[in-house]
């Protein structure tokens, strides 16, 4: 019923030749019959080939640099239903280069994505399952009538959101940098395989990350020499459908060129990623790291990069560690990790210079927080739990045993369905 519904023309809005008027009565989203196809073949056009992870990016791609803050004024009165300000119409009126279709298409799918992917991110932020805008409008025969969209959060049929891709990245984006500047640390899992991270979302985590021992180990490759990338970009790319954010380990970029790795970062369509300054038979240089971040960012700068800084973990004095930290904050990481961390002051002090990550300790979270800690990450630790589960549950086969509880079969079934990517519905 929803879907037919879903499928009934938009109401008619008044038609104007200036500002926030003009701007709906010409843009595709409040359109029917003959207009609606031909400004939807023109939205669809000037979105091909657009490549953003910001919504920065995003205007620029479509010819508005700079207009974000005009935007944020025009979208709570691009509804029809909604007020217009004069600051809208002036808004509208700075961004109109022409008063013609595609200067409406552009401005038109700025303001939807700005209203989309903030709305989306707060919602994946905070856990939220609930569709980023609740309702639609449709022309009935009895009048206007009100659309719930549980079932279709991007819409359906014609007026379906044709930045639906784009849109849900960046919100991830943005979703997964406020988790890290929120006042209670992340707590971020790590996951191995599709069915290990789908069932961490179903738990109730807000985001996932990957272990790259387990995705090695998984697959027969020793941990940390850079041979795991096929199997670690794979599974990034795949767990990229989640409706969560994800980031993914890439150890220190398995051996690209700082260029190729951006690229690959670009395409995963991840939300966070792990670079290491650890290399199969040693450290690279605070100069090799920092370069390599600053390629990664300036290709990708809506992914959040984890700096992960291995001079701690291999005995290294701190002053090194947060020498390094700083010239990889400089280069425009967005955090820090250092594994093996565990001195309250040691953590204080590098806390101060970047949202820190730790791996999961003894001590709790809020603990943690309290030192100035902003992710708690589960490392390998899942996944050597789970080789441990496993052996343990058919040791006790073995022995006649009860065996411990489990997932049923029906469960990881449904942990695996189309319901449980960012893409259905």
């Amino acid at each position: 019923m929803t879907e037919e519904l879903l499928n009934l023309p938009v109401p008619a809005v008044l038609s104007g030749d200036r500002g926030v008027v003009w701007l709906r009565a010409t843009v595709v989203r409040f359109s029917n019959g003959p207009d609606h196809t031909r400004r939807r073949a023109l939205t669809t056009r000037l979105l091909d080939n657009v490549d953003a992870t910001t919504l920065d990016e995003l205007a620029t791609a479509l010819g508005l640099p700079g207009s974000l803050d005009d935007i944020a004024r025009i979208a709570p009165c691009y509804q029809p239903h909604e007020p217009i300000t004069a600051e809208a119409d002036a808004a509208v009126e700075r961004l109109a280069t022409a008063h013609d279709e595609e200067s409406a298409a552009r401005i038109g799918l700025l303001v939807q994505a700005w209203a989309a992917t903030n709305a989306l991110a707060e919602h994946l932020r905070t856990g939220n399952q609930a569709p980023p805008v609740p309702i639609t409008r449709r022309a009935a025969e009895t009048g206007t009538i009100e659309v719930g969209l549980d079932d279709h959060p991007f819409g359906h049929g014609p007026h379906a959101c044709p930045g639906r891709h784009l849109a849900t990245r960046i919100a991830k984006n943005m979703a997964f940098r406020a988790m890290h500047h929120q006042d209670e640390p992340l707590i971020l899992p790590n996951a191995w395989d599709y069915a290990s991270a789908t069932a961490l979302h179903a738990a109730g985590f807000t985001a996932i990350g990957t272990t790259s021992l387990g995705v090695a180990a998984a697959h027969g490759i020793p941990d940390g020499m850079g041979l795991a990338g096929d199997q670690a970009t794979a599974l990034a790319r795949l767990l990229s459908t989640l409706p969560c954010p994800v980031t993914a380990d890439l150890e220190s970029g398995f051996g690209k060129a700082p260029a190729e790795v951006a690229e690959l970062v670009a395409g995963l369509g991840v939300a966070g990623v792990n670079l290491e300054d650890g290399r199969p038979h040693g450290l690279a240089t605070p100069q090799e790291q920092a370069e390599l971040i600053a390629a990664v960012k300036g290709r990708a700068p809506g992914v959040f990069l984890n700096a992960r800084i291995d001079t701690h973990w291999q005995g290294v004095a701190l002053e090194e560690t947060e020498d390094r930290a700083r010239r990889y904050v400089d280069a425009g990481a967005d955090g820090i990790f250092v594994a093996g961390l565990t001195e309250p002051r040691d953590i204080e002090r590098l806390a101060a210079l970047a949202p820190l990550n730790v791996l999961a300790q003894q001590r709790t979270p809020k603990e943690l927080g309290d030192l100035g800690v902003k992710r708690i990450s589960t490392g390998s630790l899942l996944f050597r739990a789970a080789l441990h589960h496993t052996v343990a549950t058919a040791e006790a086969v073995r022995d006649g045993k009860p065996a411990s509880r489990s997932f049923s079969y029906d469960q990881v079934q449904d942990l695996i369905s189309r319901g449980t990517r960012s893409d259905a519905g």
